[in-house]
């Protein structure tokens, strides 16, 4: 209270000037006291994150090559069939563009906060006209226009306004990483699903090809066991035909499987999945090894990691505003009414000053609910800090997997390559063999040489892709490429 008497000890002349100046000085004050750039936030936030002891380097990857990194990761797979589908995806993908709507209005929210530290003007205004005289006077007509200007504005001396707006703002930037990692996970889905369905192109080629040659050798055994080849028997025949029908069976599931490929892949273009898109046969190339050694620093790109900066920072802010609210509140306020050739006064200062009013309120007995409220907002602020550790290690542990996984994928797919050759020679022997009537080679050699080559052959197709994904998730785990230390 002793606030509030000692400015009603000063005359309303003095306190409309004071009034005035707190008025300028918070509008200049609010232009600077922004959050600011991105980059000076993050640095704000570093204050805040839990203690997580980072690696120098990846460890997985301390076994690896040197190579030359490309500033794109999308540019790694040598394909622009995949760019060009993932630049569609980005563009018309219907999730994506209702994150970017909901990121525009959120964007419109924070305005709530700034307006609540800058004062709020009111005005009404009303007109009427009226006839005098009556009987044989002259009739006189009057006219009647009263307006009223309200002013109020709450006085922000503990800072507590401000903190909802830095509040605010943090929360707007949250949201801009979460479409940013919205975008990241879509693009990275797109390139998936484009190999997936190049790859299921190839294994439906390969079904196809495989039926082509167990007919051939159904044709030939079943010639053989009609005309008494010696070592042609009835089991022969049986399987052979076994093998046509499981290869014809093959082909409906493949024809099926590139089926939903491409609807998938439809899907997150943003086209009616029709199952009608045409890709290339041939999947994208890597153009080198994953670095030797890649700064852990890379993580902190990762959108939901910047985005849990932001909550901390957030809940913090909140936090402190709580607490604030024990803190009395002080309002300033001036409403005039004014009519006829008296309108001018609403602007004249000695008549404005005529009616401000100081109000000072705090509140006494809540039942401890203001506290309570306070000490729940630092809880939450504790949780928000642990959710940020917990969003680091798994982005450590999604980096480390993928790493490690592309070293084994890299050796499988060495290891496959030569599988798959040793069969191919396998099943030609046996089949050279069995055509020149080698004593002890027969048709069951062929089944099963044929069998492991397949095999071998549609393994080597699947681990391919599988280094693919493999990559994409490794680029999605990191939030973008090697090199690149800021997020753009």
């Amino acid at each position: 209270m002793s606030l509030l008497v000692f400015v009603f000890m000063f005359s309303k002349q003095y306190i409309l000037s004071v009034f005035i100046i707190v008025l300028v000085s918070a509008g200049c004050s609010q232009l600077t006291s922004e959050i600011g750039s991105k980059s000076q936030k993050r640095a704000n936030l570093n204050e805040d994150r839990s203690a997580v002891r980072v690696p120098g380097s990846w460890e997985a990857a301390s076994r690896g090559t040197h190579a030359k990194i490309s500033t794109g990761w999308l540019n790694e797979f040598s394909s622009p069939a995949m760019s060009r589908l993932v630049l569609e995806a980005v563009n018309n993908n219907p999730n994506l563009n209702a994150s970017a709507a909901r990121l525009r209005a959120t964007r419109q929210g924070t305005i709530g906060s700034r307006a609540a530290l800058l004062p709020r003007v009111n005005g009404s205004s009303s007109a009427s006209r009226s006839r005098n005289g009556n009987g044989d006077n002259p009739r006189s007509y009057g006219t009647s226009l009263d307006l009223s200007l309200n002013v109020s504005w709450e006085t922000d001396i503990w800072g507590r306004l401000k903190d909802l707006r830095k509040a605010d703002l943090a929360n707007y930037y949250a949201s801009i990483e979460d479409y940013r990692g919205a975008r990241l996970s879509l693009a990275a889905n797109t390139a998936k699903a484009y190999c997936d369905l190049v790859t299921s192109e190839q294994l439906l080629d390969l079904a196809q090809e495989i039926l082509i040659s167990f007919e051939k050798n159904r044709d030939i055994i079943e010639r053989n066991y009609k005309a008494g080849v010696p070592g042609t028997r009835a089991i022969a025949v049986q399987l052979s035909r076994t093998n046509v029908a499981s290869a014809q069976r093959t082909i409906k599931s493949r024809m099926l499987q590139r089926d939903r490929s491409r609807r998938t892949l439809e899907s997150l273009l943003g086209r009616y999945p029709g199952a009608s898109l045409k890709t290339s046969s041939l999947l994208p190339n890597l153009k080198s090894s994953v670095p030797a050694s890649i700064p852990a620093s890379l993580v902190e790109r990762r959108p939901d990691l910047i985005a849990a900066q932001y909550d901390v920072y957030r809940s913090a802010k909140l936090a402190d505003a709580t607490a604030k609210n024990l803190l009395p509140s002080i309002s300033l306020g001036s409403r005039q009414s004014t009519g006829g050739n008296e309108i001018s006064n609403l602007f004249n200062p000695q008549f404005l000053a005529s009616n401000i009013a100081a109000s000072l309120t705090q509140t006494i007995y809540r039942g401890g609910q203001l506290k309570a409220n306070a000490q729940a907002a630092l809880e939450e602020n504790k949780a928000t800090i642990f959710n940020y550790a917990n969003i680091a290690i798994r982005a450590f542990r999604e980096v480390e997997n993928a790493l490690d996984a592309d070293q084994s994928l890299r050796k499988q797919e060495e290891f496959l390559i030569q599988e798959t050759k040793q069969a191919t020679f396998a099943e030609r022997s046996a089949e050279l063999d069995y055509s020149e009537g080698i004593e002890n080679s027969g048709i069951l050699e062929i089944l099963e040489s044929q069998r492991r080559a397949n095999n071998a052959r549609a393994a080597l197709i699947n681990i391919k892709n599988n280094r693919l994904q493999n990559r994409i998730d490794l680029h999605l785990a990191l939030g973008g490429d090697f090199r690149t230390l800021q997020s753009k």
